[in-house]
């Protein structure tokens, strides 16, 4: 149990230093006087739609591991862990379809910002299962094992939190960036929280 715990602690930091990714682009609110290009609005309209409920999923999720940081069942600890990562894979999923249906935004290199937006929309929702993969094989039998295993997991989201995210901050550039501020579906909603702002980095040992 002294084992688990300190990892599942770093787990909860590195999680919530991938899920500020999506958090964060829709973190600005829509005060732009701007009328803007009306194509280029009905774009951001289409791509915010369906925003919120996968953005809740991701924040929801991510709840749910914080809240099981301390849990001594590694069993339980397994489960929530597993169900967390599968839901953050669907909504990453859900928020790429939303993108591609939406078409390549009316603007210049429109096609090539949608592209690689969607490719790490996609990426990222591969990864988040492939961790649910993992720590489904995890023994949680054997605490030390299991411990150790977590650790690994810690370090895989570490280094997914620490990806670049130049292909969404491209999408959101210029006007196609004050357009989708302007829709609610793309504004962190009054009273949500942002991803805690925990240091992945900080040092867990994992005594056994």
């Amino acid at each position: 149990m002294e084992g688990t715990n300190p990892v599942n602690k770093k787990l909860v930091a590195a999680l919530s230093g991938g899920a500020a990714l999506v958090l964060a682009l829709t973190g600005c609110g829509g005060d732009g006087d701007d009328d803007g290009d009306k194509k280029v609005e009905s774009w951001a309209e289409k791509v915010c739609g369906g925003m919120q409920p996968q953005l809740k999923k991701i924040r929801d999720a991510n709840a749910a591991i914080q809240g099981a940081a301390d849990e001594p069942d590694s069993k339980k600890l397994q489960q929530t862990d597993s169900q967390a990562f599968q839901q953050i894979s669907d909504a990453y999923r859900a928020l790429g379809k939303s993108v591609k249906d939406a078409g390549a935004p009316p603007v210049d290199d429109g096609e090539k910002a949608q592209t690689e937006a969607l490719k790490d929309l996609n990426a990222r929702s591969r990864a988040y299962e492939d961790l649910k993969t993992a720590v489904d094989k995890l023994d949680t039998k054997d605490k030390s094992k299991f411990a150790k295993g977590l650790n690994g997991i810690a370090e895989e989201l570490n280094k997914l939190g620490k990806n670049s995210d130049d292909a969404f901050k491209r999408l959101q550039e210029g006007e196609v960036g004050e357009a989708m501020a302007k829709q609610k579906g793309c504004q962190r909603p009054s009273g949500g929280a942002p991803a805690p702002s925990m240091d992945a980095n900080a040092p867990a040992g994992t005594s056994s």
